[in-house]
């Protein structure tokens, strides 16, 4: 999976400030525990002469092998005249040591020239740092989604909106409560203003804190990056399709409001029928209906959203609307 330089270092910054973080609070702990008891420092000391003398031994050649043993000997001697008197301090024996945050790699990020798995995570998530930082996410929770914009007027028979909504809201709920990796994909249609996005958004919030990798963002803005990248007209070394393939939950927000090429087409029909062949979940949210979603996209596309997705139809009046009136009726 490809990352740009930018997402790169963002990470590696991160385990940076992590090691450093693990060894300045180890040498606080070294410095009040030599203050505590001086013995340990100058074992510490001795220690560190042995080791040197060591090394001295070994260039020596094959007759400074008994000078070897007897360093060895003497150094295990000082390592548990130290772990004692930690003990008796109530320590630790590896009190002294950074308490790494990943103890694998030290926070290096690699282990003998192969990347750690804790830096896969980091590069993932600035990835999807990087692409979620222009969109509000943190701005829409399901607590204030409120179903009292919704009329509870029903007509010729059919549930009323506000009932209609009402039942998409508790499914979009059990959905995020009970949401993994291999969830089912979500299609939400209706007019403008009926809370696709304030829904979409409340799932990803719930995902983002179950821990999983969430990528969210109008379709418009997708296609752009994809388009910059493929045809080489953008500065960065990203590749915002290896992302959006591979997250956990993406969102793609306003499907149909994209400028329509045969390039746009054909990414957003590989990128919808990869994840389904995957089992990794998708939102789409649109304005269009099933025969605007046709006559646009075509047959292809729109037979696998049918058959790999849960579809939803908003209903109601725009809610923006009526939220901006009751603002200007304050005034």
């Amino acid at each position: 999976m490809g990352y740009s330089r930018e997402v790169y270092d963002a990470a590696m910054a991160e385990l940076s400030r992590r090691k450093n973080r693990a060894e300045r609070e180890a040498q606080k702990r070294r410095s009040a525990f030599y203050d505590l008891c001086p013995r340990a420092k100058e074992i510490q000391q001795q220690m560190a002469s042995t080791a040197s003398q060591t090394a001295r031994a070994v260039f020596a050649g094959e007759k400074a092998a008994p000078a070897i043993a007897q360093l060895r000997e003497k150094n295990l001697e000082l390592q548990k005249e130290r772990e004692s008197l930690l003990l008796q301090a109530g320590l630790e024996k590896d009190a002294l040591v950074p308490r790494y945050h990943c103890p694998k790699c030290e926070d290096t990020g690699y282990i003998d020239g192969k990347m750690c798995d804790c830096l896969k995570g980091l590069l993932r998530q600035e990835a999807y740092r990087s692409l979620n930082q222009m969109t509000p996410l943190t701005l829409s929770g399901f607590d204030q989604f409120q179903l009292g914009y919704y009329s509870d007027q029903s007509e010729g028979g059919e549930p009323s909106p506000r009932a209609h909504m009402g039942k998409i809201f508790s499914f979009c709920q059990e959905y995020a409560a009970h949401f993994q990796q291999h969830s089912e994909s979500l299609l939400f249609q209706g007019r403008t203003g009926l809370g696709k996005t304030h829904l979409s958004l409340a799932i990803a919030r719930e995902a983002i804190e179950k821990g999983y990798g969430v990528v969210y963002g109008s379709v418009q803005n997708f296609v752009s990056a994809l388009e910059k990248e493929r045809f080489g007209r953008s500065d960065s070394d990203a590749d915002t399709n290896q992302v959006l393939l591979h997250c956990d939950l993406l969102i793609l927000d306003d499907l149909g409001t994209e400028f329509s090429t045969s390039f746009v087409t054909a990414a957003l029909y590989n990128l919808i029928n990869t994840r389904l062949m995957a089992e990794k979940p998708t939102i789409i949210s649109t304005n269009l209906s099933m025969k605007e979603l046709l006559d646009r996209y075509g047959e292809r596309m729109v037979s696998r959203m049918i058959g790999g997705y849960l579809r939803f139809e908003f209903v109601g009046r725009d809610i923006r609307q009526i939220k901006n009136r009751e603002k200007i009726g304050r005034w």
